[in-house]
């Protein structure tokens, strides 16, 4: 009975050992066939061999689609779990608003220069940095190479991360970065303002003048190039990304989506009041502006402008691009928000992707399942809330999903 079991378990074993090497073997044959592609990209024969040599895939990684094992998922990022008060935390932002005021004075020359070229604020560009990486201090945790390799062989979005990896080789072949220190998010974003490798090359600035395009060492051009991505995404100058207000006791949160869009004239007019008695100037007033709630009718208002929504493309959420502007302002204000936030809870993001079903089976909700409760989510939440007969405020609560998984 012993030996029966003793030889099961080294045929399972020996099975084990035979499919990780099949899969290793299968990863470096797929990492071979990328030379021509890479070749055509500008990258050396010498480059190629040197980075891939070696290379094993990470199937650690969040977002892949491994045969024969469940989808591992896009991880649970703070921004799209944590109520706004865990992520918008005052303690973090006051830190960071006073580490930025440091740094002001230091690089001022370098964001004076910057500023004066893009139009992008200063203390937007700090925020940024100040996001991202700590300003510097937080060490990230991938290697880029490998993480890339590995999203372009069994992740979710393959051609994407395909082009990502080349695009890395070429960065290393032109010896701006060693592989050591071309440190990466899960996502494969690097530097101290956090870039893609195709980021990098369409947006990527030498301010400093070196000849190179340093994000990893040198602030001014990861600053310059964190600008000029916005520049790039359509940044307008001497406009604010949005303003906090007080809504009308009975505001419709479900009009709280970037397709509502109106004069802020309008907005105000409507029963909407900048808060701290904020004059607004007529050119103020005269840009358009959609309304954004992220806690439903619970906690702040505010109207974003287009520049919101261009900080977006820098990260897709809410939560992130409110951080980012928020700490902006507190580099020269020192004033919180001046509605504090109200929700203690948010869905766990299955739950979130059950109501997210629930709605798009009933013709509420077009956008993809993805567990997060964004602008479009809590709008067609609030649709359906008035269409039951229940209170409406735009925010997923187990209640609700109980109702919506009972809507059948």
């Amino acid at each position: 009975m012993m030996r029966r079991a003793l030889i099961a378990a080294v045929i399972v074993i020996t099975c084990g050992w035979s499919s990780a090497r099949a899969a290793d073997a299968a990863f470096t044959q797929f990492i071979a066939s990328l030379w021509p592609e890479a070749q055509h990209a500008g990258v050396s024969r010498a480059t190629f061999d040197a980075q891939t040599r070696g290379l094993e895939p990470d199937y650690k990684l969040p977002d892949l689609l491994l045969p024969g094992r469940p989808a591992t998922g896009a991880p649970s990022q703070a921004e799209f779990v944590q109520v706004p008060a865990d992520y918008v935390k005052e303690a973090s932002i006051a830190r960071l608003a006073g580490e930025g005021q440091r740094l002001l004075q230091k690089y001022r020359a370098a964001l004076t220069e910057i500023e004066k070229s893009s139009g992008v604020p200063a203390t937007m560009m700090l925020a940024i940095w100040g996001r991202e990486t700590d300003y510097g201090r937080y060490t990230l945790p991938y290697d880029l190479v490998r993480v890339l390799a590995t999203q372009a062989y069994v992740g979710r979005r393959k051609d994407q991360y395909r082009n990502e990896f080349i695009l890395a080789l070429k960065i290393l072949g032109e010896g701006v970065v060693t592989r050591k220190d071309m440190r990466s998010s899960w996502a494969g974003a690097t530097g101290l303002t956090q870039f893609l490798p195709s980021e990098y090359y369409k947006h990527g600035v030498d301010f400093d003048g070196d000849g190179r395009i340093d994000i990893w060492h040198s602030v001014p051009d990861a600053l310059a190039s964190a600008a000029q991505q916005l520049v790039n995404k359509g940044w307008q100058s001497g406009l604010r990304w949005a303003y906090e207000v007080q809504a009308p006791a009975k505001v419709d949160c479900t009009t709280g989506v970037p397709e509502v869009t109106k004069p802020i004239a309008q907005w105000l007019r409507e029963g909407f009041v900048p808060v701290r008695g904020q004059k607004l100037s007529a050119a103020e007033q005269a840009q358009p502006a959609s309304l954004l709630q992220p806690e439903g009718i619970y906690g702040p208002s505010f109207l974003t402008t287009k520049n919101y929504f261009v900080i977006k493309e820098y990260n897709f959420s809410d939560l992130y691009v409110l951080f980012v502007g928020h700490l902006s302002d507190r580099m020269t204000s020192p004033l919180p928000f001046a509605t504090p936030w109200s929700a203690s809870k948010q869905l766990r993001t299955k739950d979130v992707e059950t109501m997210q079903r629930g709605l798009t089976r009933i013709g509420l909700y077009k956008d993809k399942i993805d567990g997060k409760a964004g602008m479009q989510t809590r709008a067609a939440l609030g649709a359906y809330q008035k269409s039951a007969g229940l209170k409406v405020d735009c925010w997923p609560s187990e209640e609700v999903l109980r109702s919506i998984q009972a809507a059948r």
